[in-house]
């Protein structure tokens, strides 16, 4: 929007002031009208709709904090800045904590005026395209939680819905934490395949000689301990999507078997000597590098090539910087609801700290982040105290650069990959990690680590 597109109301009994407001900002270039009451003021933000409000705090009748809490009822996309003599700290903090955009203070410098008006409408301007942003993104892929406004982010939108419709096979390719497997809920949600399973497994954590009788199924008496027929997940989605997360950690012996499945379309159960036909679309994810991989006699070239028809590549948040504010405010969103919280916002430090920060652990990581600070908020704002020690060290350029903020960063990593590869099984990760239980327990809970 163009500055002539804004609407601003400036409330304020003292007619000199409101004066002095209007043609500061109408020099600007925006539409400003003025009103000498709270009373009247909030006849016309019921009636009119205002892109700002500027009201004085102290007016005889209804006060501004009252012109505050009703706009906020009203018009709660509406941004309130509220003057305040000089020195009424305190009010102003009232303020901002019922939903005040931020402050000026009386008697006010005209380019402090126009700096603030300017800095809040752009960032309401940035929401809004968000905001319109992720209703197209949803309607596009049948509600789910796609955000982002980045290129790379809408790059990836844009070839899955070329991909979508098809029956061709796809990998997705990304770190740990971009989203992999949402990606894949996404490509079946919106598929012909829709109303049929779909099947997601983890080949990273399920041992080998279980993962082959998860997948293929067995027959009753085919191994000790096989008391009836199994069922695996090749079969169980057919007509559907099979999900293969991480299947750069696949054990060769198998990669070989769900070749042979891709190739026919025909699945052998552990001990059964027919086949049993199974019409699946795969989808499989890894953060590894498989052509490394296949250098290394870790990987299957062949079925590289049968699963890399369509490459899916998930950009890391480093490599994403823009969509860090928009997920950031989605998450708020999402944990404040869930939670009855009334955290609305960001203080722009901690935004700030949130942009800087390298996230090692991408969107899982800010997810896990943004939940613990609207739980620990007081008021309804994240701010920098909200936030984990690691990040508040990335301010000041310290994240990785002292022996501490390495430990907890290692340590972190650490327990969360344990955890990951053992399912949050507590107690084989404890034993990977050579400590007792309650010192896991301990360390999950300082580092507040969750699923």
């Amino acid at each position: 929007m163009k500055a002539n597109e804004y609407r601003i109301l400036v409330v304020d009994d003292e007619r000199d002031i409101c004066r002095a407001l209007e043609f500061l900002l109408s020099r600007e270039g925006y539409k400003v009208t003025t009103s000498y009451s709270g009373q009247d003021a909030i006849k016309k933000i019921e009636a009119e709709e205002f892109d700002l409000v500027i009201t004085d705090l102290k007016m005889e009748g209804i006060s501004g904090m009252e012109v505050l809490e009703k706009s906020v009822a009203l018009r709660p996309n509406m941004i309130v800045i509220i003057m305040t003599a000089f020195g009424s700290v305190e009010s102003a903090v009232e303020a901002m904590k019922k939903g005040a955009g931020d402050y000026i203070g009386k008697p006010f410098i005209n380019e402090d005026v126009k700096m603030t008006v300017k800095r809040l409408l752009e960032h309401k301007k940035v929401l809004m395209e968000n905001l319109v942003l992720r209703q197209q993104l949803s309607q596009r892929f049948g509600g789910k939680e796609f955000v982002g406004v980045s290129p790379q982010i809408l790059s990836v939108f844009d070839l899955l819905e070329k991909v979508i419709p098809t029956r061709s096979n796809i990998l997705i390719l990304g770190e740990s934490g971009t989203g992999k497997g949402l990606v894949a809920e996404v490509v079946h949600s919106n598929s012909q395949r829709k109303d049929k399973p779909f099947i997601s497994i983890n080949c990273s954590a399920i041992p080998e000689n279980l993962l082959e009788s998860e997948l293929f199924g067995y027959r009753k008496g085919a191994f000790t301990g096989a008391a009836s027929d199994k069922k695996g997940l090749i079969t169980m989605a057919d007509q559907g999507t099979l999900f293969l997360d991480e299947i750069g950690d696949m054990p060769l012996s198998l990669q070989a078997k769900i070749l042979k499945v891709i190739e026919t379309g025909e699945v052998s159960p552990i001990g059964e000597t027919k086949t049993i036909h199974a019409d699946i679309r795969l989808v499989a994810a890894t953060n590894k590098n498989i052509e490394e991989q296949i250098q290394k006699g870790l990987f299957r070239e062949d079925l590289y090539y049968r699963l890399n028809v369509i490459e899916v590549k998930i950009p890391s948040l480093r490599e994403r910087k823009e969509d860090i504010d928009v997920l950031a405010r989605h998450f708020v969103e999402t944990y404040s609801e869930e939670n009855n919280k009334k955290v609305a916002s960001i203080t722009d430090e901690a935004m700030e700290i949130l942009l800087n920060y390298p996230w090692p652990g991408n969107i899982r990581e800010l997810r896990n982040v943004i939940e613990r600070a609207v739980v620990l908020s007081g008021g309804d704002k994240i701010d920098v105290s909200e936030l984990p020690d690691r990040l508040k060290a990335a301010r000041s350029g310290k994240s990785m650069q002292t022996l501490k903020a390495r430990l907890d960063y290692c340590e972190e990593k650490l327990i969360k990959d344990a955890l990951q590869a053992h399912s949050w099984n507590k107690d084989e990760v404890a034993k990977e990690l050579d400590v007792d239980l309650a010192t896991l327990y301990r360390k999950i809970k300082k580092l507040a680590i969750e699923k």
